[in-house]
């Protein structure tokens, strides 16, 4: 009998499928790792399992969950983003047959802005939690095990007793990052891992009307003293060896005088470490990036989106075509590597508009910026959606997928993809629920997206099933760049058979 007070699964897994290999990558998990932290310090105990670790051969099967699950505490927390919500929803029910009495809650990004639909539809969820959960956590496991009432837990959508959904006041921000401890390392074995991020802020403040993880943190951003993100580098390059790092957040590159601050201590540390972050390209100078690549940045990853002024306007992007040339211009003269990501596939995107947005890819690339093309993704909580779903038709298509809603399930072609039948359920379920899960969905494929990849196709950026020396792509039309672009590691398994 698992005597812990709660399970907490990672269902967080970067895995695509080809014809004759599976891509996957094993990044330490760091939302779980904080939560489990939290909810330990508070005097509980916390068995976790990290999904990505599972040896099945067939990993997205709800019966290999449900094994993976086996002899859970009596409240089990789901872990998910936006693209395996459809699968990990599918799991849970059958967690729930096998074990009816354990309280379920579905925790993560991905049930964002559609939490109430989640509940009203699928009942065997029993419970969501909403916003940072290093303070919702701990609560909710005590007002549990006391028998209490969690409609007086703020963060949490609910159930009642008569069946009726409660949304209940939302959490006050954590103000203070460095008042949350590290995350629970000493849970995982650290050496299996290949990817090792680190989160210096939460939030962003641009109103940029695509962007799905602005809205998670209502445009509000708290931030992590130097001094703490670098204890947190030291410990893990001393216990684990690490010298690579990953800056996953957004907004690093914050202010000039942090990240020279930043730069300044850890040249001081003599600690032997590289690392990669993100920046805008309206907030970087030359002085900040020569003092970046001093202190061991190799890689400066820029979110362009669009080669046309008029689009950056439109979806409040804040900066100009010509400042981003001029950027990225300077930045491929100072990094190893510089990224470039682009999204295409707005519907209000002109010919004209996508045009100028090619030819500026095709300029960078020539003067050595990596591009990242990615069909625009339609999260629930975007602006971008909110505003347009009545505006353009739905569109699913079975062969094509925004590159940030790739599942593992689909097998990939380069150029398309291809559903196997055992796997068609829940793309079925997808289709039943497009107002959850609207990220699988294009607006308006046939005149907005498919002229467009046949454009970018014709320039090389997305191949077709052959891959040529020098083709750049962003996610699951190329087998050598990541499906999930933030992540920098690779490792590629031949399958069986």
């Amino acid at each position: 009998m698992n005597n812990a007070d709660l399970t907490l699964l990672n269902m967080n897994l970067l895995y695509v499928r080809y014809l004759e290999a599976i891509d996957r990558e094993l990044h330490v998990p760091l939302g779980c790792l904080y939560l489990t932290k939290a909810i330990e310090d508070a005097g509980f105990t916390v068995d976790f399992r990290d999904y990505q670790l599972n040896d099945f051969a067939e990993p997205f099967t709800v019966g290999n969950i449900v094994d993976f699950l086996h002899d859970p505490a009596k409240v089990i927390g789901f872990s998910v983003m936006a693209n395996l919500l459809p699968f990990a929803l599918k799991a849970m029910k059958a967690v729930k047959e096998r074990y009816p009495d354990r309280f379920i809650v579905l925790g993560g990004v991905g049930a964002k802005a559609v939490e109430e639909k989640i509940m009203s539809r699928f009942p065997w969820v029993d419970c969501i939690a909403v916003g940072e959960g290093e303070r919702t956590g701990p609560e909710l496991i005590r007002t549990l095990k006391a028998g209490g009432d969690l409609r007086e837990v703020p963060g949490l959508v609910v159930r009642d007793r008569s069946g009726g959904l409660t949304r209940t006041p939302e959490r006050a921000r954590i103000r203070d990052l460095d008042s949350i401890p590290f995350p629970a390392f000493h849970k995982i074995d650290l050496s299996r891992y290949q990817g090792y991020g680190l989160m210096s802020t939460r939030g962003c403040p641009y109103p940029c009307t695509f962007c799905s993880v602005a809205p998670i943190w209502n445009h509000d951003s708290t931030f992590r003293s130097v001094e703490n993100i670098i204890a947190e580098m030291k410990i893990l390059h001393e216990k684990a060896g690490v010298r690579m790092f990953l800056f996953q957040d957004e907004f690093f590159v914050c202010n000039k005088q942090k990240i020279m601050a930043f730069c300044q201590k850890l040249r001081q540390t003599g600690l032997s470490i590289l690392w990669k972050a993100f920046g805008r390209v309206d907030l970087t100078d030359i002085e900040m990036m020569e003092a970046m690549a001093d202190a061991g940045c190799v890689e400066l990853r820029f979110g362009i989106e669009s080669g046309s002024d008029r689009l950056l306007k439109e979806i409040k992007k804040g900066f100009s075509a010509e400042q981003a040339i001029s950027r990225v211009t300077e930045a491929v003269k100072i990094f190893p590597r510089v990224d470039a990501f682009y999204m295409w596939g707005f519907p209000f995107e002109t010919l004209e508009d996508f045009n100028q947005t090619v030819f500026q890819m095709v300029m960078l690339r020539m003067i050595g910026a990596r591009i990242l093309p990615s069909m625009l993704c339609l999260l629930p909580q975007t602006e971008l959606f909110r505003e347009n779903r009545d505006r353009y038709p739905l569109d699913f298509s079975a062969t094509l997928f925004p590159e940030y809603m790739i599942t593992g399930h689909e097998i990939s072609h380069l150029s398309h993809f291809q559903i196997s039948p055992e796997h068609r359920p829940i793309y079925d379920f997808i289709q039943t629920n497009p107002d959850i899960f609207p990220g699988f969905f294009h607006m308006d494929l046939k005149n907005n997206v498919l002229p467009k990849l046949k454009i970018l196709k014709k320039f090389g950026f997305y191949p077709e099933d052959k891959v040529g020396e020098g083709t750049d792509s962003c996610g699951a039309h190329s087998p050598r760049i990541t499906a999930a672009p933030g992540l920098a590691t690779r490792v590629v398994e031949g399958t069986a058979g």
